[in-house]
């Protein structure tokens, strides 16, 4: 008998023998590289324009009085010294302004993360009169500008006489709109399905939000740590309204009088430049640590 070879079989024989296809690098044209190398060298300066003022911040705070003001903007300290932080930490009550701001963030973020949760989750699941007028008043509170809020909340801090006071300093932080607003939406992104099942099973509403629709909610979760943990660790304007005592000063407000030479006299450039760069690391390392998960929707998807 002779064995009949179809031509498929012959191809593919081929191909075994030629190993497996290699794929086929894209070449750009001259014109199509030379755009796409002009907008990295564009970044690149975007870039150097951005980073070199903390550069320069950084550089300055090792420098001694007379090296800062001879010559500002250098990034090699000559000669290098620690002096400005050795005084910060010293010979100032920059640890009790680091330590105020501390609790308070904390306190700030854990409350953010809670009553932000569960008030978007409210305003996106539970069915109550005046539902839509709540949430249009959420929208209000967003675009009214922070500055013009600043006497009615010293006024009201006052009449609820915890003045001058951590509860002063941390009550009136503990929700924000648009964190509510961010959990709100993120809720009604999860389809309803995914509770039914948990309702059958006898499940109470809160029962419902806190072991199931929130582990689904990470996502909305660390955006809210991050924006909460940024928000209150900056924040000025509160604690200028709030506090008066020396021993409830945060960093925000002590590097401000340190920048503005209330607590010291001459520029003193390094010893300033030092506070305010040892006031970024926290924000930086608690942003480089969450980025990656920082509203990532696709985590918590649910096939239905």
């Amino acid at each position: 008998m002779t064995a009949t070879v179809s031509p498929q079989t012959t191809v593919l024989a081929e191909q075994r023998l030629e190993g497996p296809a290699r794929p086929r690098k894209h070449r750009l044209s001259g014109k199509a590289l030379r755009w796409q190398i002009g907008l990295y060298v564009l970044l690149i300066v975007l870039a150097l324009v951005y980073i070199y003022p903390f550069l320069v911040q950084v550089a300055t705070s090792f420098k001694t009085d007379a090296a800062a003001a001879a010559d500002p903007i250098s990034l090699a300290p000559q000669p290098f010294t620690w002096a400005a932080y050795e005084r910060l930490f010293l010979n100032s009550d920059f640890p009790v302004w680091f330590g105020n701001s501390a609790v308070v963030t904390v306190f700030v973020t854990a409350g953010r993360v809670f009553f932000n949760s569960l008030a978007g989750y409210a305003l996106a699941r539970l069915q109550f009169r005046g539902r839509g007028f709540v949430f249009a008043g959420l929208i209000a509170v967003m675009a009214v500008p922070t500055v013009v809020l600043l006497i009615p909340k010293f006024l009201v801090i006052n009449q609820l006489g915890i003045y001058d006071s951590y509860a002063g300093m941390i009550l009136p932080l503990l929700v924000d709109a648009a964190g509510v607003f961010i959990m709100k939406n993120f809720f009604e992104s999860i389809p309803p399905s995914v509770e039914e099942q948990a309702r059958i099973d006898g499940a109470g509403t809160f029962r419902i939000f806190w072991s199931v629709v929130l582990p689904m909610a990470r996502p909305a979760l660390i955006t809210i740590v991050i924006l909460s943990f940024q928000g209150s660790w900056n924040e000025l304007s509160h604690f200028v309204i709030s506090t008066q005592s020396p021993e409830l000063t945060t960093l925000t407000k002590g590097v401000a009088a340190l920048a503005s030479g209330q607590l010291s006299q001459g520029s003193q450039f390094p010893l300033k430049l030092a506070a305010a760069a040892i006031m970024t690391i926290p924000v930086a390392v608690v942003f480089f640590i969450f980025q990656r998960r920082i509203m990532n929707a696709s985590e918590g998807a649910v096939k239905e």
